[in-house]
């Protein structure tokens, strides 16, 4: 039985004086690849003045492109979306016979398909040191991301990290610490070293708490929440992108809503552009709710991309 839930999500921006917002990125809308049903979504937009372009790029993730003819002193961004949550079983897939053990080698026409997910940067000592503890095979294809997975949610300690940009992987291990966003990174990149295709995934995480307390195991979480998160995704043949959260260890499920899904972290970002001198202050706010739990609340049907007559 699904549930419904509406998710509320603020980034407002205030400017201790007029500044000018030069053409602003936001890829705040769920990518076509969610496989969660989304059935309403609403983006809104201060200032209210404004010209919006959805466009998809590269990789056919959403983008809203934002431009702003006058000075301004905020900048907020509200997005309003109805979640459809249904149980789904995050292991209901094949490998191909051929690639079932691990390693394997994608044919040449696939692994040219790949090639953007292929991409290895350099890194230190430490990365290769860990890279070598990997287990590398003959083993169960399956089996064998899943330990990963599952090894780096053990190595790796998960803390709040609000400073901008991704640390590196030898940076994440040597710190035995990462935001979400960090651990993903270091995820994708011993993939791709094993010669499995990856990618970088940013979205919504959405979590409900159980109706039933578990009798032989975790019951998750206690109260409802939402996120913004990162994870990565592997290329199985057969199976196509599986997503791997390695801040949980486990395998993405109906609460992981992808919002981008790129080669590299940095075409991920949920919001980007520039803006002139100024101090800022900001402000953040995200909530969850149960639609079952709000009666007489509505919420919007239709996507709201409304552009005012200049």
């Amino acid at each position: 039985m699904a549930i419904l839930a509406a998710l509320h999500h603020v980034t407002h921006y205030v400017y201790d004086r007029p500044v000018s917002l030069g053409p602003q990125l936001i890829r705040l809308r769920p990518a076509p690849l969610c496989r969660t049903r989304i059935p309403s979504y609403s983006l809104k937009v201060v200032p209210e003045r404004h010209f919006v372009n959805w466009q998809q790029d590269p990789f056919g993730n959403w983008v809203a492109r934002f431009v702003f003819p006058d000075m301004t002193t905020e900048f907020a961004i509200t997005v309003d979306l109805l979640v459809e949550l249904s149980t789904v079983n995050p292991f209901d897939f094949f490998v191909e016979p051929w690639a079932d053990r691990f390693p394997f080698a994608y044919p040449a026409e696939t692994a040219r398909d790949l090639a953007p997910y292929l991409e290895c940067e350099a890194d230190g000592h430490t990365f290769e040191a860990y890279l070598a503890e990997v287990a590398n095979g003959p083993i169960n294809t399956v089996d064998f991301v899943v330990d990963l997975n599952a090894r780096l949610q053990r190595d790796i300690g998960y803390v709040i990290r609000m400073e901008p940009g991704v640390q590196t992987p030898d940076q994440t291990l040597e710190l035995t610490a990462g935001s979400c966003r960090d651990t993903a990174w270091l995820l994708v990149q011993l993939l791709r070293r094993l010669g499995l295709a990856a990618r970088f995934v940013s979205g919504y995480l959405v979590q409900l708490r159980p109706d039933l307390q578990s009798l032989d195991g975790p019951s998750g979480t206690d109260h409802d929440f939402a996120a913004l998160h990162a994870w990565a995704e592997v290329f199985l043949p057969g199976a196509g992108w599986i997503g791997l959260d390695p801040t949980s260890g486990l395998l993405c499920g109906e609460g992981h809503i992808p919002l981008c899904a790129t080669p590299h972290y940095r075409s991920a970002a949920p919001i980007s552009g520039t803006v002139g001198p100024a101090e800022a202050s900001f402000g953040f706010d995200m909530k969850v709710t149960r639609v079952d739990e709000t009666p007489g609340v509505r919420f919007p049907t239709t996507l709201d991309l409304r552009r005012p007559t200049p």
